[in-house]
């Protein structure tokens, strides 16, 4: 009996001294802030949580976004037994002890379990299928919470038998509720501008913001407990942005597009994201160069010179001095007219190639300098472009298309009516028309 008091003792204890972000954390749905397509009422989550038949769930979003949280409320809900396991310390052996109770439960009592695993995109591949089985027949119900894609992380098997929610990072507003709230658990006042400035840039992580203003509160003692901006700013100290892999992924997917959309302004903020996010500039200078061709190419011929250009500054000048120069190329490319036909050229061309087509090189093309080509026919026939006045010459140039195989297409490359396109679509005519009325001389003598 004193044991227990003694154990209650210090369960109360610890609860007091917990972090504000724990001390918040809602029990029921109404008490949950944000995520208003998954709790509202009505919507598909909240009908199964409250009806306690949620089946097997992962849980996707940034860090501070209410994974946990909505686990927890899971937990205080359902009628199953509640088992909780970390991936970043449970291993395969924890996994099946978990498993077998589990199934001993059901047995036993009729009574169903739900696992939840934190961060389960930590686990092995070999432990993500030591749940398979169970997933599968029922024995457990998985709860499984992730920070990554789980169309990157997850078993393919483990993930089709899940449903999948998605939580987006919190509303300013919503951010600015739980910050309220947090004032009067830390029995403080704060300003609103203080608050307002804590909800703004905590980049919608409700933990993030919390834990801020923990210690926000905590250096106020000076001040009679009064929260005031300079409290917030020196909690906040340099806000690091959020950025995992995906963000990474996400981030530079709007860098490149906004780019190609031709939207400078909008290139220069990703590009600010991306550095100020610690992302490794020579990865940025490379998309550029990527993008000078795929996205402008002959458009203007000048934007892959500037996107090398960038990238060759940025090794010899290093940052920070070189986010100028990787600023002049994102401007210069977003403002140059846009043409992908280099782009589908070299794809299409390469796409013959696979589909088997006829890729000899013909005869007269061949390499004839060496002893005996001759004998071959190597070079034999090769007209040399620069002794005709034109500077070219109708000749043969791709390979024939044998029969029985693919036919080759050969238009690869079709000039845009963008930019300096326009030109070379009339050179390309021009030595086409002068081609053709060469022929038909021929034939009229």
């Amino acid at each position: 009996m004193t044991s227990d008091l003694f154990s209650a003792a210090a369960a109360e204890r610890l609860k007091s001294q917990a972090p504000l972000a724990a001390r918040l954390r809602p029990r029921t749905l109404d008490e949950v802030v944000g995520q208003r397509h998954l709790v509202a009422k009505n919507s598909p989550l909240r009908s199964l949580i409250e009806g306690d038949r949620l089946s097997s769930v992962i849980f996707w979003g940034p860090p501070g976004t209410g994974k946990t949280t909505l686990a927890e409320v899971v937990a205080l809900t359902t009628n199953r037994f509640f088992e909780r396991l970390s991936a970043v310390s449970a291993g395969v052996k924890d996994v099946r002890e978990v498993i077998e109770r589990a199934s001993e439960r059901l047995g036993q009592f009729g009574r169903g379990t739900i696992v939840f695993i934190d961060e389960i995109h930590r686990f092995s591949t070999s432990q993500q299928d030591a749940l398979l089985p169970s997933v599968e027949s029922g024995v457990i119900t998985l709860i499984g919470a992730t920070t990554e894609n789980p169309y990157f992380e997850i078993n393919a098997p483990l993930r089709s038998r899940s449903t999948l929610f998605r939580l987006e990072p919190l509303l300013v507003s919503d951010v600015k509720e739980l910050l309220q709230r947090g004032v009067v658990a830390e029995s403080v006042t704060a300003d609103e501008e203080a608050l307002d400035t804590l909800a703004q840039r905590c980049g919608g992580d409700a933990r993030q913001a919390l834990t801020a203003l923990e210690v926000a509160c905590a250096l106020s003692h000076e001040n009679d407990r009064h929260v005031t901006l300079k409290h917030v700013d020196a909690a906040l100290g340099v806000s690091a942005l959020r950025y995992g892999r995906d963000d990474h992924y996400d981030v530079v997917s709007a860098f490149i597009k906004s780019i190609r959309g031709s939207n400078p302004q909008a290139g220069l903020f990703w590009l600010a994201r991306m550095l100020e996010s610690g992302d490794d500039a020579r990865f940025i200078a490379r998309r550029l160069v990527i993008l000078a061709s795929e996205d402008i190419g002959m458009a203007d011929p000048n934007a892959l010179v500037v996107a090398v250009a960038a990238a060759t500054a940025l090794e010899h000048v290093g940052l920070p001095e070189a986010q100028l120069n990787l600023a002049q190329a994102v401007v210069y490319l977003a403002t140059a007219p846009k043409s992908n036909r280099v782009a589908l050229g070299i794809w299409s061309a390469r796409e013959d190639i696979q589909r088997g087509v006829n890729s000899e090189v013909p005869a007269h093309l061949r390499d004839g300098h060496y002893e005996g080509a001759r004998e071959f026919g190597h070079g034999v026939g090769y007209v040399y472009p620069h002794d005709d006045p034109r500077g070219f010459v109708e000749q043969q140039y791709m390979p024939e298309s044998k029969p029985g195989s693919p036919q080759i297409r050969g238009d690869y490359y079709q000039p845009s009516n963008h930019g300096s396109e326009r030109a070379i679509a009339e050179k390309m005519n021009n030595v086409e028309a002068n081609i053709q009325a060469q022929n038909k001389a021929r034939k009229d003598k």
